[in-house]
């Protein structure tokens, strides 16, 4: 199973003017995890998107439990736990590095697109269907 690790480090525009991050941006980071999930899976969204794959996020969620600072380094951990072929589900924890505190987890739902209608990918291209499937 791949777990994705990525380490951040919080900016100032990340922050409101207490030095907390807008929780908007915890989506940011999820999206960090993701793209470094695929990456680690040996291929990255560019390549993906050249293929002729797309996979816009049709849900998202997220649960704060702490607030994070500016300058903090944190870690997000991304997993998939569900892929369809035509769906794929992706789970975030984000830590703070220095205690190992969870601050945060949440999800995003992403539809297997062709850039214009949904696709099943074990039928659009059973390689990268493969690849994602042998990762779970």
């Amino acid at each position: 199973m791949l777990i994705s690790e990525s380490k951040i480090r919080v900016r100032y525009e990340e922050t409101d003017q207490m030095g907390v991050v807008y929780y908007s941006n915890y989506y940011r980071y999820f999206e960090v995890g993701r793209t470094d999930w695929f990456r680690n899976l040996g291929i990255s969204y560019k390549k993906l998107e050249e293929m002729g794959i797309f996979l816009p996020v049709v849900e998202s969620h997220c649960r704060y439990y702490h607030s994070i600072f500016y300058d903090d380094v944190i870690t997000v951990k991304t997993i998939v736990t569900e892929f369809t072929g035509v769906r794929i589900r992706f789970d975030y924890a984000i830590y703070r590095d220095e205690e190992n505190e969870k601050l945060a987890e949440g999800y995003t739902l992403l539809a297997v697109t062709n850039g214009s209608i949904p696709v099943n990918l074990k039928k659009y291209n059973r390689m990268v269907y493969d690849l994602i499937k042998n990762s779970l």
